[in-house]
């Protein structure tokens, strides 16, 4: 199930980024989504899904706009390690 969420935009902000509502959404969506797996609060899974693209992709985009994949502690170095 699908839910569909409205959000108040000025004219104004449209305008000053030359974009039009369909493409701000998407620009939020994308953003949102990746705020949401920094926070822990989805899964790259989740938000890849959401977002209609691959994981890997996904994961690409998130650690461009600052994401941390690995917090480097004795949990993640055992987990991949273990896979070696």
């Amino acid at each position: 199930m699908n839910n569909t969420i409205e959000i108040q935009c000025p004219s104004e902000v449209l305008i000053s980024l030359h974009e039009d509502a369909e493409t701000f959404a998407e620009l939020m969506k994308l953003q949102t989504a990746i705020y949401l797996f920094k926070e822990h609060k989805i899964s790259s899974g989740t938000a890849a899904n959401w977002l209609n693209m691959e994981r890997a992709k996904f994961l690409n985009t998130a650690m461009e706009a600052g994401a941390v994949l690995l917090d480097n502690n004795e949990d993640d170095y055992r987990r991949e390690t273990s896979m070696l």
